[in-house]
């Protein structure tokens, strides 16, 4: 954003730091940021104006592509797009609009009979490694009926895309998950509190013959892939090691036409850029038309996995008004109930890329963003409703609001931009601050 000072001008740039389900809530206390040692994110509030806002609205919890949809100015409920084709898009798929529907896909662990699942995620111990000879084993498989056949790609760790197609029928993306702990409403994906452990059957939302054989399909597919994965030589070697198997692919979220959505540039006449490790993250950054930096795969080792996204942030920056980074880390053991392991992430993230940040960046000319694209309290080990902190830090503020932490309490109770009741005003907010110092 230009900035005229004293008859000169020169361009206040914005780096975006949202950190993966980081937010906790006030509901039990102490939350993960109270309890977790962060100097450079304290650095920073200390110099920042700061609030907290809902990502969606104050009853809704937000499913990370809502989320992040939301954080950059979009209303999720009218953007409309289902998850499956912003994950497919994010491995570098596209689809035949029309004959083609894409899901977000678990491999998940269930019992081959019952079909009663074990775990959703395969207990978090499938490397991407295994997962892709997974896939590559059910890839273009063919399914026997309407001309279909399904393309599979896996992602990271349990993670994949799934792609429906015929060659003859015209399908929908007006079709129920299989993955019962997903509802649909609209395009938004709802996490249930309460669900049916047991593999779903696809269902036709609406009484269209595309969405009947899109169900068809979908429910042969994964008839076919169970005994498939069943005996796959890496799900025998894992059950020797005492390993859950991988033998089902859960979907959800489906979608199959490309949607018409409002560039974000052209939203803030501004150039953005993003830094994303997770299909669904470069999908939205290539739908709005953000550049992409893709970064590895996480390795394990926070060190060498934040530094290059460090690395990659700075040199967007350098390039781009605007430099949206999604961090992962704290959200996965706020899922599992693992409050030290994510308060261990939170201080990871601060010391390898937070810290390193304000040494590299002249808070004279860019501000600095720090925030949550949702709250993943450990307590309740899913996506919860509760406001998540922001703070925006940057030298040429008129007045900061004295914070002492970057807390949620801190954000909520002392900071000058309020509760913000819906995720997508919090930049328009943020920049129109910026364009008055």
């Amino acid at each position: 954003m230009t900035v005229i000072v004293v008859g000169r001008v020169f361009m206040i740039k914005v780096m975006i730091v949202v950190i993966d389900g980081m937010g906790d809530t006030l509901r039990y206390r102490p939350t993960s940021l109270e309890l977790a040692s962060k100097p450079g994110m304290d650095t920073l509030a200390k110099k920042s104006v700061a609030g907290c806002f809902y990502p969606i609205d104050s009853e809704t919890p937000p499913e990370s592509d809502a989320a992040v949809f939301s954080l950059l100015g979009y209303d999720p409920r009218k953007v409309s797009i289902g998850r499956g084709l912003l994950e497919a898009l994010g491995v570098g798929i596209k689809i035949k609009e029309g004959y083609e529907v894409a899901f977000r896909a678990n491999f998940a662990t269930i019992e081959p009979r019952s079909r009663r699942i074990v775990d959703r995620r395969v207990g978090r111990s499938l490397t991407s490694g295994e997962a892709q000879k997974l896939a590559q084993s059910i890839d273009q498989i063919e399914l026997g009926i309407h001309g279909g056949y399904a393309r599979v790609i896996a992602s990271i760790g349990h993670r994949a895309v799934v792609v429906i197609g015929s060659r003859e029928k015209l399908l929908s993306a007006e079709v129920s998950n299989t993955d019962p702990a997903y509802a649909k409403e609209g395009k938004l994906s709802i996490a249930l509190k309460n669900f049916r452990p047991f593999v779903d059957s696809c269902k036709a939302l609406d009484g269209t013959e595309a969405a009947r054989i899109t169900c068809e399909l979908v429910n042969e597919f994964t008839n076919r892939i169970v005994d498939i994965l069943e005996n796959h030589p890496i799900n025998i070697q894992r059950a020797a090691k005492g390993l859950p198997k991988a033998n089902v692919l859960l979907l959800r979220d489906a979608e199959n036409r490309y949607p018409s959505v409002e560039p974000i540039n052209a939203l803030y006449n501004k150039t953005f850029g993003i830094v994303a490790e997770m299909p669904v993250e470069k999908g939205i950054g290539a739908i709005l038309g953000m550049t992409v930096a893709p970064v590895s795969p996480p390795t394990g080792d926070p060190q060498k996995d934040y530094s290059e996204r460090l690395e990659a942030s700075l040199k967007l920056l350098d390039k781009n008004d605007v430099v949206y980074v999604h961090l992962k880390g704290p959200d996965e053991p706020g899922h599992d109930g693992e409050k030290v392991k994510k308060v261990r992430l939170i201080e990871a993230i601060d010391r390898y890329f937070v810290q390193p940040l304000i040494d590299c960046v002249d808070l004279n000319k860019t501000a600095i963003i720090i925030t949550s694209d949702h709250a993943t309290p450990p307590e309740l080990r899913a996506h919860s409703s509760d406001p998540v902190p922001v703070i925006v830090a940057y030298n040429g503020l008129r007045k900061v609001d004295g914070l002492e932490k970057f807390t949620e309490y801190e954000c909520c109770s002392k900071g000058a931009l309020g509760i913000i009741a819906n995720g997508f005003d919090v930049l328009k907010k943020i920049f129109a601050i910026l364009e008055q110092v």
